[in-house]
């Protein structure tokens, strides 16, 4: 979320810089080919102010057909063309006084005549017609090819007589373009460093308080219920919603307290009637006339059912209440001992129980609740492996976890039955006769997942159930070596 909100930020902001930075750009360009633009229309007006009056009636006596001008004119236009050279030489802009049909007066360098297509004539045709050069194309730092051309009119008795006609290179232009469009992107590039900057702080402000309620949703969605979000900064909104995520926090821990206290409440209590109950029972049996005991039995066994029933549900409350804590357990022997301690029932059924795993394997568990979990699990795959089956306790060390698997022989699990393998009181259709109350498995995964574990199925070929029970892997402890004395 972080990178797409500064993605979205920093997009938005070089959408700001570019719409300002693009027309300054331009206009600088511009503006800077108007100065030049201006110095070369007021270098040609000085041309055009300075052509002597016989240079003029030379141009007359041309246009009425006289060949020769007066004698005094060649002097005139000797000077004028050493001026036109010498501008030419000092700026390196060629330069030009054209008669009305595009006869040189004078022009430097010599053999330069009027453009014939492009920018340059249409110049000397809005001279012929009165008007000065204006608006010439815009030079740019890559149009290296491309010169500027101004031509301004030569007027006499309301007349063009003339036109002053100029080609400017535009290397100095473009250059100095150029650097200013480089201090205009250093600019920019500076104003977008801090703009990323201040990005990445309101990122964080905005964001802080989110990801902080997003570890505590995570926290009680894992099962740690008194995670809450920590007060800190942020838009008062996300203040207020952090509030009110507490609060809801508090009302739902409050609500499932008060259900666990029932439910433990309600079985504790149950117990002392029902075990008076089943006394009356007995009593009541010692009474009864001979060939009532099959309804005695059945009355006897759904007692001791709702017995089971009533210590499962007291040993799901007590595992719900139970908030241990994980501490480095070594889940070989761990495991090693309650399978040790469940071979006895496993002869008895004639199952084979097997284990197998390192020598040690350290996990981050709660020793009386892993092994209360590992018990219900085992106790579960005796019940169901057939007599000569086998059931096997295999220990295993993950990358990041460690994990216990259990698997038996028995009839297994559909997909569907294992989707629902672990709720309460859930058991399979194929398998009501079988005793039991449908918590085991239930309190085994409640346990476990108090201290972080997990608890899953798996179908086991050809037939068969296998239950994993992993924890996060502890890191071993080091010997620290004996000083030397």
């Amino acid at each position: 979320m972080r990178t797409r909100l500064l993605g979205i930020l920093i997009a938005l902001m070089l959408c700001v810089l570019a719409a300002l930075g693009l027309p300054l750009a331009a206009a600088v360009a511009a503006a800077e080919q108007s100065r030049v633009v201006v110095d070369r229309l007021d270098d040609a007006a000085r041309f055009a102010q300075d052509l002597p009056t016989s240079g003029v009636s030379a141009l007359d006596s041309a246009l009425k057909g006289e060949l020769e001008p007066a004698p005094g004119d060649l002097s005139r236009r000797h000077a004028l063309d050493a001026e036109v050279a010498r501008y030419h030489e000092l700026y390196g802009v060629r330069l030009g006084i054209f008669q009305r049909d595009g006869v040189p007066i004078a022009t430097a360098p010599a053999d330069w005549r009027v453009p014939a297509a492009g920018w340059g004539e249409q110049a000397f045709q809005e001279a012929l017609d009165g008007r000065r050069s204006h608006n010439p194309p815009q030079v740019w730092p890559w149009t290296p090819d491309r010169t500027l051309t101004i031509a301004t009119p030569v007027v006499r008795d309301g007349d063009v007589v003339a036109v002053v006609l100029s080609e400017s290179p535009t290397g100095a232009l473009r250059t100095r373009v150029l650097h200013r469009w480089l201090v205009i992107g250093a600019g920019e590039a500076a104003a977008m460093i801090v703009a990323v900057l201040l990005a990445v702080r309101l990122t964080e402000w905005v964001l802080r308080p989110v990801r902080t309620l997003d570890r505590a949703t995570h926290d009680i969605a894992t099962g740690r219920m008194n995670a809450r979000v920590a007060p800190g900064g942020g838009p008062p909104e996300l203040q207020r919603l952090a509030r009110s995520f507490n609060e809801m926090a508090d009302h739902v821990v409050l609500a499932l307290d008060q259900q666990k206290a029932f439910v433990a409440d309600a079985s504790h209590q149950l117990r002392n009637p029902l075990a008076a109950l089943l006394l009356r029972v007995e009593v009541l049996g010692l009474e009864l006339p001979e060939g009532h005991d099959e309804e005695l039995g059945g009355v006897r066994e759904e007692g001791a059912r709702l017995a089971r029933v009533l210590d499962d549900l007291l040993g799901l409350a007590t595992a719900e209440h139970a908030r241990p804590e994980p501490e480095p357990t070594d889940l070989a022997e761990l495991s090693l001992a309650r399978a040790d301690a469940w071979r006895p029932v496993a002869v008895q059924r004639g199952i084979e129980l097997g284990w197998e795993g390192p020598a040690l394997a350290l996990g981050m568990a709660d020793p009386i609740g892993f092994g209360s979990a590992l018990d219900a699990v085992i106790d579960n795959a005796l019940k169901f492996g057939p007599a000569g089956s086998r059931v096997r306790v295999l220990v295993a060390v993950r990358r990041s976890e460690v994990a216990v698997t259990v698997s038996d022989a028995g009839p297994g699990l559909t997909e569907e039955e294992l989707a629902r393998a672990g709720d309460r009181f859930w058991r399979s259709a194929r398998h009501q006769n079988v005793d039991g109350s449908g918590l085991g498995l239930s309190i085994a995964r409640t346990l476990l997942q108090a201290a972080g574990g997990s608890l899953t199925f798996a179908p086991v070929e050809p037939t068969g159930l296998a239950v994993t029970l992993a924890v996060p892997r502890a890191e071993a402890k080091r010997a620290e070596p004996e000083g030397k004395g």
